[in-house]
């Protein structure tokens, strides 16, 4: 049998502290660190080549509590357009209501101002976000049907953690001036 390869690699402060606590909290040997470590990151590199890390941890922690699922943006397109033409809409709407008062609440607690509220929404894939000033954002919407739903939403949320937002409507897109948030 062949002897492994053996390398010397040199590591700043932060990271040879990061090295060992890894090391400890896995229980791995050095070498078997390196190793997973390499094979993992040769294994999931596409993750860091198109998305941001923010990103990728709010998806993971999202689908990892089981209150979030991943759904076809046609079948999103479709639900909502059922809905309005649904006889009973008005009963989702007032249900939809009472699901953003309970996200308001959760999000207090996390004490999420204004704009995080918005990335998190954006990273949903509801929108996308351009922030346009300091306070100003504009949501931009692949097609007018999500734009009621998310408008309901962002007025419930920022009502019950006692923000003050202006939400302007325009095709496609939802205008939001932060007034005052956190």
């Amino acid at each position: 049998m062949k002897s492994p390869e053996r390398i010397t690699i040199a590591l700043d402060e932060e990271t040879a502290g990061l090295f060992k606590k890894m090391k400890d909290d896995l229980g791995m040997s050095q070498s078997e660190l390196m190793r997973e470590s390499l094979k993992f990151f040769s294994k999931h590199k596409s993750l860091f080549d198109f998305a941001e890390d923010k990103k990728v941890y709010t998806h993971a922690e999202m689908l990892s509590a089981g209150e979030h699922v991943i759904l076809d943006i046609d079948h999103w397109i479709l639900f909502l357009s059922f809905i309005d033409t649904h006889p009973e809409k008005e009963k989702f709407w007032k249900l939809h209501k009472e699901v953003c008062v309970a996200h308001a609440e959760q999000f207090k607690h996390k004490l999420y101002n204004a704009e995080s509220i918005l990335r998190r929404l954006e990273i949903c894939n509801f929108f996308k976000l351009s922030k346009t000033s300091k306070n100003e954002f504009t949501l931009i919407f692949g097609s007018d049907a999500p734009k009621k739903f998310v408008k309901a939403e962002l007025e419930e949320i920022f009502s019950g953690m006692g923000f003050l937002v202006e939400i302007k409507e325009d095709f496609s897109k939802l205008r939001v001036k932060v007034i005052h948030d956190l």
